[in-house]
């Protein structure tokens, strides 16, 4: 589709960021591919020389038509167009485009229109934009025009912009000019979606604890500690220790979460603590909390494992595949006694017990993992007979790749991302070959993965 006004007006509208950006872009297209003299008939059925004429005409011209001209190739009509362009908020966005024009007359003219028209609404409304063009070689000036407004007039609408980057622009301009208190920062980090808010909004709650109050302190780790990302979560765990909260930080030594966990240990031995009996203990008890497991086999021992292999049976799955990942940290494993985990209904437990069994993969019987990978069996268990035998020699690979690809897509979207694993390995062996490639069966398998994916004929004939 041609650019023209009709465009332009719905990017008045609603243009976000990259739509202006590419509105720049295809003007000039459309330029380099319609010459001068077919503009008649090609831009827009003349209205790209009516524009041009009103330009030099003195005429009124409307946002759209100056829109049109302000992204042309020639310099001279674009700093034409920029004069035209004072007092129009909604040209603004394309004159901070021209902020990083390649022409110094344009640039020039653009930064000084900008200057004036950039105040605290007009921040607001720009900073997507002028985020998005501060990587660009002159993108420098906007860019730092908008931090002097923000720092004057203050973020506060951007720190709840639908923007990521413009959110984390104006989160930390507020942590470093002060503008938010030791609870604000907290609620940020434990409400926003974006790791990056998160982590620096965590991290300056927890700096400025040092001028809270006590009933501040303990309002700031709160919230911390009730996020859902770990991040802010582990945050929170961390000022405990000022608080010296022993008992609260050993709930969290049981955390789903990694690292969590480690800065519980870390401050639970701050406070005098010592986690391994902790998890020992919890690990005894009939309902242990899941992450207590894995928890342990963090910090312990390999004799631990006797207070593992116990809670394979437990009837929450949790807790089934918490303590087969603690067995695989601890580097204990049962090949029998971790097969039949294969067969577990949780996928959780089925996949912990995959990885615990991938450096033992040849000792399962191969005929039992083929058959598991037929297309009547759940999905968990046809990716970990997949994953073991790919872990295998060459020869089982293949018969592995061929088996699934024999099975058809199927239904599912399972079936269809197994085959995407499956096609690589043939297609490699079908260019490459196999390093036996003058077995029976190899030559074979190949065959048969020929005819399966339509391959023409390579370069590895099978022999006869």
């Amino acid at each position: 589709m041609r650019v023209g006004a009709g465009e332009a007006e719905r990017l008045f509208g609603k243009g976000g960021p990259e739509d202006w950006v590419e509105w720049d872009r295809r003007v000039r297209v459309e330029e380099e591919w319609y010459r001068p003299d077919d503009y008649g008939v090609a831009w827009e059925h003349g209205a790209g020389s009516r524009v041009l004429a009103a330009l030099d005409s003195g005429e009124a011209l409307s946002d759209a038509g100056l829109a049109l001209v302000l992204c042309r190739q020639d310099g001279r009509i674009r700093q034409r167009a920029l004069e035209r362009a004072g007092g129009r908020p909604a040209l603004l966005p394309l004159v901070v485009v021209r902020c990083a024009d390649w022409a110094g007359p344009v640039r020039e003219r653009a930064r000084e229109l900008l200057v004036e028209a950039l105040d605290a609404e007009a921040a607001v409304r720009l900073a997507p934009l002028i985020l998005r063009l501060a990587d660009r070689q002159r993108g420098d000036f906007a860019l730092g025009l908008l931090e002097q407004v923000l720092r004057r007039e203050g973020p506060g609408p951007l720190l709840a912009s639908g923007e990521r980057t413009a959110r984390r622009f104006a989160y930390r301009l507020a942590v470093e000019e002060g503008l938010l208190s030791a609870v604000e920062l907290s609620r940020a980090a434990a409400r926003d979606g974006d790791a990056v808010v998160q982590g620096m909004c965590a991290d300056a709650a927890l700096a400025a604890m040092t001028d809270a109050d006590v009933v501040d302190v303990v309002d700031v780790v709160d919230v911390l500690l009730g996020a859902r990302a770990p991040r802010v979560r582990a945050a929170g765990v961390t000022g405990l220790r000022r608080l010296g909260r022993l008992e609260r930080a050993e709930e969290f030594l049981a955390d789903r979460s990694a690292l969590v966990r480690a800065c519980a240990r870390y401050v639970v031995r701050q406070l005098g603590g010592d986690p391994l009996p902790w998890y020992r203990a919890r690990c005894a008890e009939p309902v242990p909390p899941p992450g207590a497991a894995i928890g342990l086999a963090e910090c312990g021992q390999r004799a631990d494992a006797g207070l593992l292999w116990p809670l394979l049976d437990h009837p929450e799955a949790g807790v089934r595949a918490r303590a087969v990942a603690g067995l695989r940290v601890l580097d204990v494993t049962d090949v029998e006694r971790m097969r039949r985990l294969l067969d577990d209904p949780a996928p959780g437990v089925v996949r912990e017990a995959t990885l615990a069994l991938l450096p033992s993969a040849e000792a399962l019987p191969e005929e039992w993992l083929l058959r598991r990978l037929g297309a009547d069996r759940p999905r968990c268990e046809r990716v970990s007979a997949w994953r073991l035998l790919d872990a295998r020699d060459e020869p089982a690979r293949l018969r592995a790749a061929v088996t699934l690809l024999e099975c058809g897509d199927g239904d599912g979207d399972g079936d269809v991302r197994l085959r995407a694993r499956a096609e690589p390995v043939v297609r490699r062996v079908l260019r490459w070959g196999a390093r036996d490639r003058s077995a029976p069966e190899v030559a074979g398998l190949l065959e048969r993965a020929r005819l399966l994916l339509d391959a023409p004929a390579s370069r590895l004939d099978a022999p006869a």
